[in-house]
């Protein structure tokens, strides 16, 4: 086998271990990790992330930060956009296929029959290659709530960092902001801080009681930290001062609360000497694909209508919908272009509610199913979703489709600007239009 397709092909049998993609429980994780001898117990100081929105925006700032300071850092990840190896990052580096195809390997051997889920065995494998390969620190993103979540397993990480806490994945983590943040907060651990961004009033009481409870000092979002941009440059102050940086390279004023996220987490811990440079350079050096990226060649943008702007985000839920819309109103008053949509999103997500906040922002939306997506959204479905939220609105077979239906809209508006085209609604598309765009 060439290229990828030997762990492709260990990866979709690991996915046929359980009846259930997501089944949360730590029980079958432990079990598997003692069989793999307790790799979680051997990691480098870990910076436990999890949160509603902003958790990988939150990663990529500490790892650029951290690496800017000189240190080695491991990173995990989900989902990933175009290879599974980006979940997994040694050391500063992707993992090669053939490490990846050892420890799959090795996991699946060790899982033996017993039932478990693809996150789970796929989240022991990277553990276990973080326990080998030498690194200062491990940046671990939760995969699905907290409390369950397969990332778990870490008796006293160096900080935990909760984002944004909104409504998402009700199906497995509850239907009120209150349930949502108390699964959350099951990432906090005795005595480790806390660091957690903004939140409404609910979910900050139930994460402020879970710290008190066991005596994990809590550092909060517009308590014992805070920042704002102030003419261009990124301000940051907290107890021992104000810092005055630039801007963050992630656009967004989401961006500035993500990135306040990551320099209060290295605040909050003394194992690492993080300079102000370092911060500095982390901000102006971060990267992280399909948050706001513009597109700028491939073949997918020879399709668009000339000298048309081209985003594409991988936000899938209300909160997010509110903070990419607030973002482009900004866009449309710095730089006025008519906007249009081309929407993917998978049907356990609130598709109204994301696209409502685009309600007499965007001229008009384009819905697409997810290629290859088994949980994709109709392009019917959606298309209802849209004009529910009281947005004009076409279905398209496919993204040539829409873009073909984007240039045609923009034809008839016979607007003197040239569009802007928002690719939105899921990373499961974003992901499609990287790798279909080269």
């Amino acid at each position: 086998m060439s290229g990828d397709a030997a762990s492709d092909a260990i990866l979709q049998r690991l996915t046929r271990l359980h009846p259930k993609a997501i089944d949360l429980s730590l029980g079958r994780m432990q079990a598997l990790l003692t069989r793999l001898g307790n790799p979680e117990r051997r990691l480098p100081p870990v910076f436990h992330v999890a949160g509603t929105n902003g958790k990988g925006s939150t990663c990529a700032y500490l790892r650029a930060m951290l690496e800017a300071a000189g240190k080695r850092v491991h990173v995990y990840s989900s989902p990933h956009l175009v290879r599974f190896h980006e979940r997994i990052r040694l050391a500063g580096q992707l993992i090669s296929e053939d490490a990846l195809q050892i420890l799959l390997d090795e996991c699946e051997r060790a899982a033996g029959d017993t039932p478990i889920t693809f996150f789970e065995i796929t989240t022991a494998a990277a553990l276990t290659a973080f326990a080998r390969v030498p690194a200062d620190a491990l940046i671990l993103e939760v995969g699905l709530g907290g409390r369950l979540d397969a990332t778990n397993v870490i008796d006293k990480p160096l900080v935990s960092i909760i984002t944004p806490v909104d409504l998402d994945h009700q199906h497995y983590l509850g239907e009120t902001i209150e349930l949502i943040a108390a699964e959350k907060a099951g990432i906090i651990k005795p005595g480790s801080p806390v660091v957690i961004g903004p939140q409404s009033d609910a979910a900050y009481d139930v994460i402020e009681r879970e710290a008190e409870k066991l005596g994990a000092p809590l550092a909060a979002w517009g308590r014992a930290f805070s920042a704002h941009d102030e003419r261009g440059r990124m301000v940051f102050q907290d107890e021992s001062g104000v810092m005055d940086l630039p801007h963050p390279r992630l656009i967004g004023a989401h961006q500035i609360v993500n990135a306040a996220l990551a320099i209060a987490a290295l605040k909050a811990q003394d194992v690492f000497k993080v300079s102000d440079a370092a911060i500095e350079k982390g901000l102006t050096h971060v990267a992280w694909p399909a948050r706001m990226q513009r597109l700028t060649y491939g073949p997918l943008i020879e399709h668009a209508p000339e000298g048309a702007e081209i985003w594409l985000d991988g936000g899938h839920n209300p909160h997010a919908g509110a903070a990419i819309s607030a973002l482009l109103a900004d866009l449309e008053d710095q730089r006025p272009r008519p906007l249009f949509l081309i929407v993917g999103m998978l049907n356990t997500k609130d598709a109204a509610n994301y696209l409502v906040h685009f309600r007499g922002l965007a001229r008009h939306v384009v819905t697409i199913a997810i290629p290859g997506e088994a949980n994709a959204m109709g392009a019917g479905a959606l298309y209802d979703a849209a004009r529910a939220a009281g947005l004009n609105a076409d279905p398209a077979d496919d993204l040539d489709d829409a873009m073909t239906l984007v240039a045609a809209r923009a034809q008839l508006d016979d607007d003197d600007a040239a569009p802007r085209i928002l690719i939105c609604g899921s990373l499961y598309l974003a992901g499609r239009v990287l790798a279909q765009n080269g």
